[in-house]
C-alpha cells in the first residue's frame, strides 16, 4: 500500500481551497468583485457555514472557459458615448 506524503498536515493530493480574499489575490481583483460574481452565479464556489471557499482547479478551469468567452466580447460592459 502506498503512503500519501503530507506537508504541513495536508495530504499532497488534497485539492487546494481558497478563501474570498485569497481568491481575489489569485485572480488579481478586488474582493467585492468576487462577491459580485458569486451573487450573479458566475463564479464556482461552495459554502462552509457562512464562508465561501473555492477549489483552485475548478477556478482555473472556469478562468479558461470565461477567458475564451470574454475575449470575443466586451465583458458585459457598455462603451461610453464619445463627446466628439
Amino acid at each position: 500500500m502506498e503512503e500519501t506524503r503530507k506537508s504541513g498536515g495536508v495530504a499532497k493530493n488534497t485539492p487546494r481551497v481558497l478563501t474570498v480574499r485569497e481568491l481575489a489575490d489569485y485572480l488579481r481583483v478586488h474582493p467585492s468583485t468576487v462577491y459580485r460574481l458569486l451573487r450573479t452565479n458566475q463564479l464556482p464556489g461552495f459554502r462552509i457555514g457562512s464562508d465561501w471557499r473555492f477549489n483552485v482547479e475548478v477556478i482555473d478551469q472556469w478562468c479558461t472557459r470565461e477567458g475564451a468567452s470574454t475575449s470575443r466580447g466586451s465583458r458585459g460592459r457598455r462603451k461610453r458615448a464619445s463627446n466628439e
